[in-house]
């Protein structure tokens, strides 16, 4: 059954203006029957305005007093074209206040391993701002030196489902601009499972990429070396000395 629009103040209007049970009203507006008598006795929704669901075209007056005769009577939700998408989340995603302490740890890590996702798919994987983004991107956070990269599923501020989709859907857009991507960014644009299941890949270190180039053979002299010749010591040529001795 489709949730109703507004329906903590469709809680309040059923509550003030009917004899239906706390259950019914519960499952009407899909929230726990302690919180609906909560705004019976006044704990919950203080202050909210109730909001008329017959009025506006949720529910019949038929349907509410046969859900008053009998107790059992599920209500039930009358089409209305504009609440067709009300169900879908919008906005920065709802992060309880346990976990808020945690999202730049988890803006960091996905701004360090995942630099393709843009500011507004990290807003909604993890319930912030675009401000609070850019300042961790630029490093200008006011606690920016005590902040740890922590994965955004580990704390669970997500699902792994949906860092993914996000991946491979930042991964689509650059496919479509035509931008060209480095085998890093491509491994980060696989989902975990596909990551773990791919074949290690050898990879040749920076330090001595181009040596594959060079010949291991070695390369031949352009000029030799004069071979050293012991024989040219005793073949000197005569000085004259001799023939000036036997002259005396």
């Amino acid at each position: 059954m489709a949730k109703p629009l507004m329906a903590k103040a469709t809680a309040v209007w059923l509550v003030d203006n009917t004899t239906l049970s706390f259950k019914q009203i519960a499952d009407f507006t899909e929230m726990h029957e302690l919180e609906v008598q909560g705004i019976a006795d006044g704990d919950v929704a203080a202050g909210v305005k109730g909001f008329d669901p017959v009025a506006n075209n949720q529910l019949t007056q038929e349907e509410i007093d046969s859900a008053e005769k009998n107790p059992l009577h599920k209500l039930k939700l009358k089409f209305n074209a504009s609440a067709v998408g009300e169900e879908k989340r919008r906005g920065p995603r709802y992060t309880p206040l346990s976990k808020r302490q945690d999202r730049p740890a988890s803006i960091l890590w996905l701004v360090k391993f995942h630099p393709e996702l843009a500011d507004s798919q990290i807003s909604r994987l993890v319930g912030t701002t675009k401000p609070t983004i850019q300042a961790i991107r630029e490093r200008t956070h006011w606690n920016i030196a005590n902040i740890q990269p922590i994965d955004p599923v580990a704390l669970g501020l997500c699902k792994q489902t949906e860092l993914d989709a996000a991946v491979q859907k930042a991964a689509a857009k650059k496919a479509r601009e035509g931008e060209a991507m480095s085998d890093d960014e491509r491994r980060k644009l696989l989902s975990t499972e596909q990551s773990l299941g791919m074949d290690a890949e050898s990879r040749i270190p920076t330090a001595i990429e181009g040596l594959e180039t060079f010949s291991l053979s070695d390369p031949e002299p352009e000029e030799k070396e004069k071979e050293f010749d012991a024989d040219s010591l005793f073949n000197l040529p005569d000085s004259g000395d001799d023939d000036e001795d036997d002259d005396k």
